[in-house]
């Protein structure tokens, strides 16, 4: 069949208007996820995640028993007023994106930078750890404890709460995980990525990444995730896997004196 010149034109226009509108589409999306992701901490707290948290008007906190997390409305001007009635003194916490001075009766422990990744590359097309054991409260205590050893962030007995994680064993011996975390619009957080140091080199952890990675995009998510400036290995493995920077934002160690 041959065309016409006014069906070629249509067709031209038609793919002008779709690429213009695509781009609009993505532009949209992409100012929605810079919103949310620039201060994930609140939108999760006082958003999906609320009956996990604590804390009213412009400051949250996760629930004790969870990740020690603390999110403010507003990052320039934190309300510390908001939050201490929720913080017993020497309690530590996570905060992400404040910098400034500590208020009084407050203190920094440690600050550094980590990267905010996103996930920019075709879902993974196979579950490659379709073998992997869907962690419950049965094994909280294990996840904790390999938690406490690998040090992959703020990590409490009920964090695995907080998403799906998943697992592998050797016996009863829990040799590496991955999970889920925070997650606001259609921003997830793949979380609590760690091995044991007897069970490394096997690439059990990044199985679980891609599993988890390919059932948000399912449910028609973007994965995220943060990662501290100095792991640059870790850097460098979810590039490779497909992650690319966001953005490099501060991230402190506060506590209540």
């Amino acid at each position: 069949m041959t065309l016409g010149v006014a069906s070629v034109e249509w067709i031209r226009k038609s793919s002008l208007i779709s690429n213009v509108s695509s781009r609009h589409n993505a532009a949209r999306v992409y100012t929605t996820m810079k919103h949310l992701l620039d201060n994930i901490a609140w939108h999760t707290l006082s958003g999906p995640h609320t009956r996990f948290a604590s804390g009213a008007g412009n400051a949250r906190r996760y629930a004790s028993g969870f990740s020690p997390i603390v999110g403010f409305a507003d990052n320039d001007r934190p309300d510390f007023a908001a939050l201490a009635p929720l913080c017993s003194p020497g309690e530590q916490f996570y905060s992400d994106g404040w910098s400034g001075p500590a208020p009084v009766d407050w203190r920094i422990d440690v600050e550094s930078t980590m990267f905010k990744m996103v996930w920019e590359t075709a879902m993974p097309a196979t579950d490659e750890a379709a073998d992997a054991v869907r962690l419950g409260p049965e094994h909280a205590a294990q996840a904790l404890e390999l938690a406490t050893l690998t040090r992959p962030g703020p990590f409490g007995l009920r964090t695995i709460e907080l998403g799906e994680y998943f697992g592998y064993f050797e016996d009863e011996r829990l040799m590496a995980m991955a999970g889920e975390r925070m997650h606001a619009g259609k921003l997830h957080e793949i979380s609590g990525v760690c091995t044991h140091p007897d069970f490394q080199g096997r690439g059990l952890a990044r199985r679980l990444m891609r599993k988890l990675i390919r059932r948000q995009m399912q449910r028609g998510e973007i994965p995220f995730l943060h990662v501290m400036h100095a792991n640059l290995s870790a850097r460098q493995l979810y590039e490779r896997m497909g992650f690319t920077h966001y953005r490099e934002s501060v991230v402190r160690v506060i506590s209540k004196i």
